[in-house]
């Protein structure tokens, strides 16, 4: 069983970029700063997260409930030493993720590890998904709000936009076509504009917006300060 039962969005992300046709995950030169851009989200929906505008839109901690979540707790307790940019807190949290959150889809067995031998000698560990059908429930969920205009859940929302951002949707082609239409909505979602039926406040839609953009640009832009 898996240590942490309920799935967060960086798990959800990194899944969804798993590749069952190659065993590869799409966009593993930016992938850390998806996957922090997603922890960072996920403290915001929880509104744990805030971006002080008084500040520079540094990141602040909102409260003093620290979230459970190993993940989630080691970006909130360096956003709560002080006020950070968003760029430098993914600098610093972006690169640690990739591993732990791809071990919690393995106990989860969302995705399998398996050994396979090359050239008889060498050995190399092989992913394919996992039989939970959780990968397919999330794909249909980012489908439905891209493709046929279902109003997202505020996760769903953050997804497409992570996913838009990243630059991967196109690897998505066979399951999400890749037209204009698609892309104007998921311009939107990366705007923070979810419809009303996404279970978000605008301000948290707001905060969530501006860290998915912020870790779209941080792709291309090495922070320089924080």
């Amino acid at each position: 069983m898996a240590q942490y039962d309920v799935p967060t969005l960086a798990e959800d992300l990194l899944l969804l970029l798993f590749q069952p046709a190659s065993g590869t995950i799409a966009g593993e030169n930016t992938l850390f700063y998806a996957l922090g851009g997603a922890v960072l989200a996920d403290l915001a929906l929880h509104g744990q997260v805030t971006v002080n505008e008084g500040s520079g839109n540094k990141l602040a901690t909102v409260g003093t409930e620290v979230p459970v979540d190993d993940s989630l707790r080691s970006a909130w307790d360096y956003i709560a030493e002080k006020p950070r940019r968003v760029q430098t807190v993914l600098a610093a949290i972006g690169p640690k993720l990739r591993e732990p959150m791809l071990q919690r889809l393995i106990d989860r067995g969302d995705l399998v590890q398996v050994e396979r031998k090359t050239l008889i000698v060498f050995t190399t560990k092989a992913l394919s998904e996992g039989s939970t059908g959780r990968r397919g429930e999330l794909l249909a969920a980012v489908r439905a709000a891209l493709v046929d205009g279902v109003e997202p859940t505020a996760r769903v929302a953050a997804l497409a936009a992570l996913i838009s951002g990243s630059g991967t949707l196109p690897q998505f082609h066979r399951e999400i076509p890749w037209n204009s239409a698609v892309i104007a909505r998921a311009e939107e979602f990366k705007r923070g504009n979810w419809g009303a039926g996404a279970a978000a406040e605008a301000v948290t839609r707001t905060i969530t917006a501006a860290i998915v953009n912020s870790a779209i640009a941080a792709a291309t832009v090495l922070p320089h300060s924080n």
